[in-house]
């Protein structure tokens, strides 16, 4: 499975929802989830089976596919939630 985190640059918001999301992944003992980040531009559906957008940038990536919504990038109680979600609904927990 793979997850691309997607901020407006590419570079300080997707990367640190990146880090994030390897943490809570370590954390949960999930393997075999590769982790990446992009700017919105340069997303596209083939990168990724998941992508994460904060939701000032969510109706830029709404064609993206598979999109998880982040209301608040910091809160790393709605991103273990989210992620919990979308690794349920891929059967890896």
């Amino acid at each position: 499975m793979r997850i691309l985190t997607v901020c407006g640059s590419g570079l300080g918001t997707s990367f640190m929802v990146e880090m994030n999301i390897q943490q809570l992944l370590n954390e949960m003992g999930v393997n075999g989830v590769e982790v990446d980040h992009s700017d919105l531009g340069s997303a596209t559906p083939e990168r990724a089976d998941v992508f994460f957008l904060a939701k000032d940038i969510a109706e830029g990536g709404a064609s993206l596919g598979n999109v998880v919504v982040l209301d608040n990038i910091i809160d790393l109680n709605e991103l273990k939630t989210k992620l919990t979600a979308v690794l349920k609904e891929y059967n890896l927990l």
